[in-house]
């Protein structure tokens, strides 16, 4: 999964789009049924996805749904890198698919530039699609703006602890640590073993961990009228925990650090990441199978993570509204879900796709359900996070790189935040 899904949000001017609300078809009722079929008004019609996955993979996944309907499916895969300009120029002409992955970090901005349909009028008539199938923590209203629908659920992803079993046993080490402390006090261990090695790795580029830690701290990053805020004695404390790894050379310090690599060789035998670095560690080195292990956030007062992940979206001027939610019905059923998951890694946001047991047999997989009972998102909602997120790494990476003044840099922060928000 590219770094984008994971913090990086592209800023676009805000456009305001007015949608119209459609009455449903027949057809449209016709393809909320447990069981797709094919119906004269949708079969041989054609709905363009644009996905930030395989191309391959996700036309191999609806592969049956063109079977069952009679809808063909065409998939445009967009490079993470090039969503800011293709949204832009999409909402400028117009001309746009009818179906879009959005990731959670970069939902501010289809919000904003009216990119998204409200399909809330239609629901009713698809209860695959209704918000309690899916995570609590990507909830309807957590991620929609109010009175409206204007995304669903797709795939999760979650921060989870990576470390080498060996290696910590190797240091008298004996189970990955479950408080800030325990983490803290192994990296100091780790950090002994010799010249270029580590504790752990921390991402310069990851503007997601210091919130997390916050979250940790027992504290938040927006105050009760929504407005972001690290002004916050939890932030405080989440940034000094933050700092205190570099302080102590703890972690390393090249901007062009690889973390699998890193990880592989044993440079920095802890990491915080998503699931998919599984299958990178998998890939680079198969002859570790058995010495690494993953384990939930270490807690100060509470183990919360980053929820991650995407939603799929329709087009605020898609012509095949009908067949495009005929598509999210196929797309939310739990095999399918699960399918997806054997084909990509990417877990499932249907609740009754993670409690089945080709999920949690996998002790693994049962550490990442786990972890996404206690996550949350990032401020979905919020048109300036991009900013305010960079703002923030900028200021802490000004700290712990460049040796700058950690009190009059963070008021600083708090300054250019409120002001970013006028």
């Amino acid at each position: 999964m590219n770094i984008a899904l994971r913090g990086v949000v592209f800023r676009v001017a805000v456009l305001v789009v007015a949608v119209a609300t459609v009455a449903i078809t027949a057809g449209l009722a016709a393809g909320s049924t447990s069981s797709p079929s094919r119906t004269s008004a949708s079969s041989g019609t054609t709905v363009t996805v644009w996905t930030m996955e395989d191309s391959k993979a996700f036309t191999s996944l609806v592969a049956n749904f063109t079977k069952q309907t009679g809808i063909k499916v065409n998939v445009e895969a967009i490079p993470w890198g090039n969503v800011n300009d293709k949204l832009t120029t999409a909402v400028a002409s117009g001309n746009g698919p009818d179906l879009v992955q959005v990731g959670l970090s970069l939902l501010p901005t289809f919000v904003g530039a009216g990119a998204l349909k409200n399909i809330k009028p239609y629901l009713a008539k698809h209860p695959e699609l209704q918000s309690d199938n899916y995570l609590d923590g990507v909830a309807a209203s957590k991620i929609n703006p109010t009175g409206k629908v204007l995304s669903i659920p797709w795939v999760s992803d979650v921060r989870i602890l990576f470390y080498r079993k060996d290696i910590l046993a190797q240091a008298g080490i004996s189970s990955p640590p479950k408080t800030w402390s325990e983490f803290y006090k192994d990296a100091t261990k780790l950090a002994t073993r010799g010249s270029g090695q580590y504790g752990l790795y921390i991402p310069q580029w990851d503007s997601a961990l210091p919130v997390e830690l916050t979250w940790q701290a027992g504290g938040a990053v927006q105050d009760k009228h929504g407005l972001v805020t690290f002004n916050t004695k939890a932030f405080k404390r989440a940034a000094d925990f933050y700092i205190s790894f570099y302080k102590s050379k703890l972690v390393p310090t090249a901007s062009d650090f690889d973390q699998t690599q890193g990880f592989v060789s044993g440079a920095s035998p802890m990491v915080i990441s998503g699931p998919y670095l599984a299958g990178a560690i998998n890939d680079a080195a198969p002859e570790l199978k058995g010495k690494w292990g993953v384990a939930l956030l270490p807690k100060d007062k509470t183990g919360t993570s980053l929820f991650a992940g995407s939603n799929m979206g329709v087009w605020y001027k898609s012509k095949h509204v009908n067949e495009s939610l005929r598509l999210l019905d196929y797309l939310s059923k739990p095999k399918e879900q699960l399918t997806w998951f054997k084909l990509t890694s990417e877990l499932p946001t249907v609740k009754a796709a993670l409690s089945t047991k080709t999920l949690t047999a996998d002790p693994m997989v049962r550490v990442y359900i786990k972890q996404l009972q206690d996550a949350q998102l990032l401020p979905p909602l919020v048109p300036a996070w991009g900013k305010i997120s960079s703002t923030m790494l900028d200021a802490l990476n000004s700290i712990v790189l460049k040796g700058a003044d950690e009190s009059s840099t963070l008021a600083q922060l708090n300054q250019q935040v409120a002001a970013l928000q006028k």
